[in-house]
């Protein structure tokens, strides 16, 4: 069972207090009564004015998940405290942040522009909550798009005999630029098993969807030549099971026999960044909570 419930935002009237900070928290647990009860009694005994709420209870994992907006003039503290006592009694893990944060984000690159240009863009001009600390790429080709947007870049080439030493940089980067997410906008090298643990969570893909098929090289080539109808893309966090993370987001764009390799192409870069797209501010808006090998993505 699903449900959604939302509450206008009311402008602030003269004379009145300013407007209380808005917390957003999320929840999973097992299944069992008493806990929405529990949860937004203790929001509410600290004043708390709940503006958005969605849940879900799933029957085949047994879990329960819970994803709250609500405005408090309570501290992180307060919350934190009470938080933790209802955490204990149902077995919770939970997260609370304040609405709206830019997430401190690392961007991974390659060769191919099109995933790095849409989100650098979206962060400047449409309020992507996401802050973008830097740009790694395995190659110097985007380093120009990076500067352009006033992004340092980081030049971390991988081959065979580095890539041990390569992963070890990416490790020291995350700490130094106190990196809260990776995105991998078209990063065309695979992270180790050791490296997909150490962040788990917190590494998203994108790629596209003919996956388990036409592999390797010149996948939009391959799918022309079998004639495909749909092409499409695929976001999910990274696991050490290659492209096999728990999904995110699709989407797919339908063509036709009219259709050239170029065509494929230029599709299929549009419909991997604006799937890439919507991860990233789902994960963002703190929207996607993992369950097991799957997600729940509170749209």
């Amino acid at each position: 069972m699903a449900c959604v419930t939302t509450q206008p935002h009311l402008p602030p009237q003269p004379g009145r207090p300013a407007p209380a900070p808005e917390w957003v928290l999320t929840i999973s647990c097992p299944d069992r009564p008493g806990i929405v009860h529990s949860v937004t009694g203790m929001l509410a005994a600290h004043d708390g004015n709940i503006t958005e709420s969605q849940q879900f209870g799933d029957p085949v994992s047994g879990l329960f998940f819970l994803r709250v907006q609500v405005a408090s003039h309570a501290s992180r503290a307060e919350l934190t405290a009470a938080m933790t006592d209802v955490a204990q009694r149902f077995a919770m893990t939970w997260s609370l942040d304040v609405v709206g944060r830019p997430v401190r984000t690392l961007l991974m690159v390659s060769k191919a522009a099109h995933c790095l240009v849409d989100l650098l863009y979206r962060e400047r001009y449409q309020q992507m909550p996401i802050e973008v600390v830097g740009v790694v790429g395995n190659h110097t080709d985007l380093a120009d798009h990076a500067e352009f947007y006033g992004k340092p870049f980081h030049h971390v080439p991988v081959t065979a005999a580095t890539k041990g030493a390569a992963e070890d940089r990416l490790r020291e980067l995350v700490d130094e630029l106190d990196v809260e997410l990776v995105v991998l906008a078209r990063y065309m090298q695979i992270l180790s098993d050791e490296l997909c643990r150490d962040l788990s969570g917190r590494v998203i893909n994108i790629h596209h969807s003919f996956l388990p098929s036409f592999k390797g090289a010149r996948p939009y080539a391959q799918a022309h030549d079998r004639g495909v109808k749909l092409i499409g893309a695929t976001s999910h966090y990274v696991t050490g099971d290659l492209d096999e993370g728990p999904i995110i987001e699709q989407d797919v764009e339908r063509v036709d026999h009219s259709r050239e390799v170029d065509d494929l192409v230029s599709l299929g870069e549009d419909v991997e960044r604006r799937t890439l797209a919507r991860a990233v501010r789902w994960h963002a808006e703190h929207r996607v909570l993992l369950n097991g090998h799957r997600t729940v993505v509170f749209h």
